[in-house]
């Protein structure tokens, strides 16, 4: 059947037809408006207003969770996340924010993977060896400053987005590996300082991930650390530059029992769990002191 529009409607009305009042299509305009099916209100997921804070009195009292799978297990109890920003969907993280939880972006800054979002946008000059163990994977030159800094940049811009506070930079040691190019130590080390400086232009708190040569040096220009196996390689001792500066260290052990690196991680002041090497939602923390 053809509906004619309002408009359309002859003027003329059966005599027992009374025309409504103004008063009276507003009050069931409303009615009806008020009765209708709303459909789910979705909250708008909104950035930290600041950089995450790491009170020096807490630094080895945090409970720590990493895990780079999905889903994110969002009931573990842990009061720091270390997430993927691509696979973490935005109500993951919305959901942990409600928690109070302290959000940590894990972002590769010195290799990218060919099925990355933003693997085109890498030039071929700064395209270097295969990573080892890591197929499509590979070493990006850290001396193209002006060709890594803008995809970089939008990565960090993307952990923004989706509610993270910190960034974490992982694969900042490529000088240490048979990467393609002719890394040095200095070269890193200029590198992972303009990273540090350009997370905290974008409002998040920059964290290293290994490179524990460099510990020394740039532990002023970072807010935490995150590190692998330093109980097993015997380097523990190395990270303490954080330590003493009252930052954070989040350590995980892939092998051996809690109950002996335990006893070595915590005495250094370290915040330890132990892990699958996978990184999914398993976790064993060490008990803090």
């Amino acid at each position: 059947m053809r509906i004619r529009p309002v408009w359309a409607v002859p003027r003329s009305r059966p005599a027992h037809v009374r025309r409504r009042g103004p008063r009276r299509g507003v009050a069931l305009a409303l009615t009806a408006l008020l009765l209708a099916p709303v459909p789910a209100c979705r909250r708008p997921v909104t950035p930290p207003g600041a950089p995450t804070p790491w009170p020096a009195a807490q630094a080895d009292r945090w409970r720590w969770q990493w895990q780079l799978t999905t889903p994110v297990d969002v009931t573990a109890d842990a009061d720091v996340f270390l997430l993927d920003p691509v696979a973490t969907t935005s109500a993951e993280t919305a959901e942990l924010r409600e928690q109070s939880r302290r959000l940590v972006c894990h972002v590769r800054v010195g290799t990218y993977a060919a099925d990355d979002p933003d693997a085109t946008r890498f030039p071929a000059a700064v395209r270097g060896a295969a990573v080892p163990g890591r197929p499509g994977s590979r070493f990006l030159d850290v001396r193209g400053w002006d060709a890594l800094a803008p995809v970089l940049a939008d990565r960090f811009r993307l952990c923004r987005g989706k509610g993270f506070g910190a960034v974490a930079l992982a694969d900042a040691d490529g000088y240490r590996h048979r990467s393609g190019f002719p890394l040095d130590f200095d070269d890193q080390l200029l590198f992972n300082r303009r990273l540090a400086g350009l997370a905290r232009k974008l409002d998040l708190s920059p964290g290293l991930v290994d490179d524990v040569p460099q510990v020394a040096a740039l532990a002023p220009d970072f807010d935490f650390a995150v590190n692998q196996e330093c109980v097993r390689r015997r380097e523990c001792a190395k990270l303490l530059p954080f330590v003493d500066a009252g930052k954070p260290v989040f350590h995980v052990e892939y092998t051996g029992e809690p109950a002996d690196f335990c006893v070595t991680s915590v005495g250094y002041g370290f915040a330890s769990i132990r892990k699958d090497r996978q990184l999914d939602a398993w976790r064993e923390p060490c008990a803090l002191p």
